[in-house]
């Protein structure tokens, strides 16, 4: 909504290098499942890229014919509250996901175990491995002359 542009290459490195330092420190906070902790970062995050954009020289949306103030103010709310939404979803179902594996993985032994074992009885066939041996082996004996 800001301008309706994407912001140039070098900018929109620095906000993809903000992008993972915060997904980076999400990812070492302990307390991040809780939504406060999670939306402070998310916030946390929209304030220095505001900053880095100013510091780019970003102007201000008013005066370049964007959205006035409270609109980019309203949509940073509701992108905030969806985003800090759907990661503590995320984080919801990949705990039951993991949950569920665990206790599948806790049960594959006992079934493993109790999976009937296949009988190995030699075949009447002799290996490849003798065959190729036996081939390879030459049926041809001394010379007579030094046989005598």
């Amino acid at each position: 909504m800001a301008g309706g542009g994407a912001p140039p290459g070098s900018t929109a490195v620095l906000l993809s290098v903000l992008a993972v330092t915060a997904g980076a420190l999400a990812a070492t906070v302990d307390r991040t499942a809780d939504a406060r902790v999670l939306f402070g970062l998310l916030a946390l995050g929209q304030l220095v890229a505001h900053v880095m954009l100013t510091v780019v020289g970003h102007t201000d949306c008013a005066a370049s014919g964007g959205p006035p103030p409270v609109a980019m103010l309203a949509a940073h709310a509701v992108a905030l509250v969806a985003g800090a939404a759907l990661i503590a979803a995320g984080d919801r179902l990949c705990k039951a996901v993991t949950s569920a594996l665990h206790a599948f993985a806790g049960e594959l032994p006992g079934m493993l175990a109790t999976a009937a074992t296949a009988a190995v009885t030699a075949g009447d066939q002799p290996l490849r491995s003798a065959l190729l041996l036996a081939a390879s082996v030459s049926r041809r004996g001394l010379p007579v002359s030094l046989a005598r």
